[in-house]
């Protein structure tokens, strides 16, 4: 027998799978694996299954379950044996003998998988759907497979589970599969609906996960580790994003100078030279809600940044460039050489410091951005789904934080509260009803 282990989860609903359990004794291991063949004879079971058992604390194992099927997480058993357990069942079904018998299965490394959804981690994992604008997943690289079933303009709906990817990494050893796994996620790239990419970086590089000590409740109780985001960029995040974008605006200003293939021609240099003063030029980011103006002197092979918001910490800080690839940057910081996962994807500009992205957005430098009106009179749907329930009624005053209605989406019910102390003064959504996305379902009197 051979075993993995889905410690990582969330609500027990399994995050992270990987083979062999980094946990388990060799005797723990036969004994589980005893008590699984045990449980297969007695109930003259015979083809592709699982037997689910949960380990205490004391070291004592007891039975949850019996899955009569394939699992999600069949690849990284198939990783490790090197067989296709689809092949396998195909096989028992067409009542063929198996080609192997047990002692004839030997393992190998480590394998370890993670489900890419989309999900939005930072609002409670509330599910995602909508058209994927942008999907890039890392199908050539040593060690990894991916498992997916949609592709960049497909839609992913509501009506069926958000799962967007299974990404597989196997190693020698289970060091090697989370580095590979680090660099398979940072290459992907999902642009539409909310995605979980975020927090399964963070996932892989907490010590729990490295250090093999996470549990079945671990997620639940310290959730806030896995989704809490920083309130600003990192210094080497914003060189390497300003970087980025004073290279793409050298290239812009060659093709529309006719400087050809040349990047090095002066017309080529968009500096911000003056005659007489220090060449000075902006570059304006947008990460997440937040405007973020920094000051250029010089070229995007060497510079000076300077930032016009305190909060980045920056206030003047040396930049060369030492080398670039399609998927890396490495630059010398006040002195201080990095190399970090940093690409343009599109329009945006990918950066990864300390397993976490930071995805900008070129911004004008003077433009004009209204600021956006929030209403706070209505209540809208989050997303596609079916109104189960309804706890309020036209008249009714209610509190801010109130419940309101309660919808169903992607096997989850989603409670919506009102967004203020106010008196219900429509109820368009009726119990049954399937709403899209935004749909009105509540207004309110501001009092």
């Amino acid at each position: 027998m051979n075993e993995r282990e889905c410690s990582a989860q969330r609500r027990y609903q399994k995050v992270l799978e990987e083979a062999p359990s980094p946990t388990l004794t060799p005797a723990l291991r036969a004994a589980m694996g005893e008590a699984a063949v045990t449980a297969g004879r007695a109930v003259d079971y015979v083809n592709a299954g699982t037997v689910e058992l949960i380990l205490a604390a004391d070291g004592q194992f007891y039975f949850m379950e019996i899955n009569a099927r394939l699992q999600v997480e069949h690849p990284v058993t198939e990783a490790t044996t090197g067989l296709d357990l689809v092949e396998w069942q195909l096989r028992v079904a067409a009542g063929e003998a198996l080609p192997l018998r047990q002692e004839q299965v030997s393992t190998r490394g480590h394998a370890i998988e993670l489900r890419l959804y989309a999900e939005d981690a930072e609002r409670g994992f509330l599910p995602g759907s909508g058209r994927l604008e942008r999907l890039e997943l890392p199908h050539a690289m040593p060690g990894i497979r991916i498992d997916a079933g949609v592709d960049a303009g497909d839609v992913v709906s509501v009506f069926y589970d958000p799962m967007i990817a299974k990404l597989i990494a196997f190693g020698d050893d289970r060091e090697q599969a989370l580095v590979r796994l680090r660099d398979a996620l940072a290459a992907i790239d999902v642009v539409g609906p909310a995605s979980n990419i975020g927090f399964l970086e963070r996932l892989i590089a907490h010590p729990s996960v490295r250090e093999a000590r996470i549990d079945t409740g671990y997620l639940d109780r310290h959730l806030d580790e896995f989704v809490s985001l920083p309130n600003a960029p990192p210094v080497a995040a914003l060189a390497a994003a300003a970087t980025l974008r004073l290279l793409a605006e050298r290239n812009e200003a060659a093709t529309e100078a006719g400087a050809g293939s040349d990047p090095y021609s002066p017309w080529a240099l968009a500096d911000g030279w003056r005659i007489g003063q220090t060449s000075a030029q902006p570059v304006v980011l947008q990460w997440r809600d937040q405007r973020i103006e920094l000051q250029v002197e010089g070229t995007a092979d060497e510079f000076r940044l300077l930032s016009s918001n305190d909060q980045h910490g920056i206030h003047t800080l040396a930049v060369k460039r030492l080398a670039q690839s399609d998927t890396h940057l490495t630059l010398l910081l006040d002195g201080r050489s990095l190399r970090l996962p940093a690409r343009m994807t599109g329009e945006d500009i990918l950066v990864h410091v300390d397993s976490q992205r930071y995805r900008f957005h070129p911004a004008r430098p003077f433009g004009f951005e209204g600021a956006v009106a929030v209403s706070s009179d209505r209540l809208r749907a989050p997303m596609p789904g079916r109104i189960v329930a309804i706890h309020a009624a036209v008249g009714d005053r209610v509190v801010a934080q109130q419940a309101v209605l309660v919808m169903e989406a992607m096997k989850m019910e989603l409670t919506l509260r009102a967004p203020i102390a106010a008196t219900v003064l429509e109820l368009p959504a009726k119990v049954g009803e399937f709403v899209e996305a935004d749909a009105v379902l509540a207004r309110f009197a501001v009092e």
